[in-house]
């Protein structure tokens, strides 16, 4: 396993909760960070390695328990996969987790690109009417993590490019706009802190119990995000900008509770400058905040201290 492919970790750009509500959304592979398969020395491992294996048997215990059927057909070399375990497989990975980059997505991806007996390979079988039960499958698979998956994550991560999911229906693979050196950037802050996806995920089921919000999501939210998506695939800069807006403000009003408390004042005075939009990485709650602005130089001096990483020119 010394050879073991890298799975990277993956970026939402739009579509965070209102993927499950049929929303579209946009996800890419975020390079910076990665995580494959290795073993460990019997003699020599590290702590985090033996966590890393001892997590690796709960999930294959998770697994074995999955029963076969007509929706979930994915079967694994359990054989395989406890054999190396024993011998000290390990997720070797710099994907932070609970920062909403894709860290279980990650391990997932690598999991079924390994040790599945009838897998859907990227190369050879995979086709615009199989992607979406791909996608299904690695949906169940990682709901072991979060209690509730829409498979994008470890889909990216097994792809390995982006993938654009329209109106929560339609999956399709596609090109992103070619970056270049332009003003306008999207980045990433770091809250210093992880996120907890299962109780953030739990707090949006709640708040889907009542209809006024769920009215909300779709009138406004899903328009939003929507928006978002087609302007910036178009090179509609303007437009972009103007949802961006929007849709930051909508996310600092309804989803309050899942921006870390620190950022809120960073949060508002995009919003009242506008030089730059925040909006959320995965769920939130901590990990990382999404930004784009429209001149990130000009921005910067504001965003300086919350040292922003840039992860796409345009």
């Amino acid at each position: 396993m010394s050879s073991s492919p890298l799975y990277y970790a993956k970026i939402l750009l739009f579509g965070e909760y209102g993927i499950i509500n049929d929303s579209s959304a946009l996800s890419i592979p975020y390079g910076n960070f990665f995580g494959s398969f290795k073993f460990f020395p019997s003699d020599s491992a590290t702590e985090d390695q033996l966590t890393s294996n001892q997590h690796l048997r709960q999930f294959t215990d998770y697994l074995k328990k999955m029963p076969v059927t007509e929706e979930f057909f994915t079967t694994f070399d359990f054989e395989r996969l406890d054999a190396d375990i024993a011998r000290g497989l390990y997720f070797d990975s710099s994907i932070p987790q609970g920062f909403g980059v894709g860290s279980s997505g990650a391990l997932v991806a690598a999991v079924y690109d390994n040790y599945s007996t009838n897998k859907i390979d990227p190369d050879t079988t995979l086709n615009i009417n199989n992607l979406p039960k791909l996608r299904h499958q690695l949906a169940v698979m990682e709901s072991y993590f979060h209690g509730k998956s829409s498979g994008m994550d470890p889909l990216i991560c097994y792809l390995k490019i982006p993938v654009i999911l329209q109106s929560g229906h339609s999956l399709n693979p596609i090109t992103l706009p070619e970056s270049k050196a332009g003003s306008s950037a999207i980045f990433l802050i770091n809250s210093g802190m992880p996120g907890k996806t299962h109780s953030m995920v739990t707090l949006f089921m709640e708040k889907m119990k009542n209809e006024g919000f769920r009215k909300l999501l779709k009138n406004q939210f899903v328009k939003y995000n929507d928006a978002c998506i087609e302007a910036f695939l178009n090179g509609e800069i303007s437009g972009l900008f103007k949802n961006l807006k929007k849709l930051s403000r909508w996310v600092f009003t309804h989803f309050n509770p899942m921006i870390p408390e620190h950022l809120h004042s960073l949060w508002l005075q995009g919003l009242e400058t506008n030089q730059f939009y925040l909006k959320l990485c995965g769920s939130g709650g901590g990990g990382f905040i999404l930004g784009f602005s429209p001149d990130f130089d000009k921005a910067h001096h504001l965003l300086k201290p919350y040292n922003p990483e840039v992860i796409y020119r345009f």
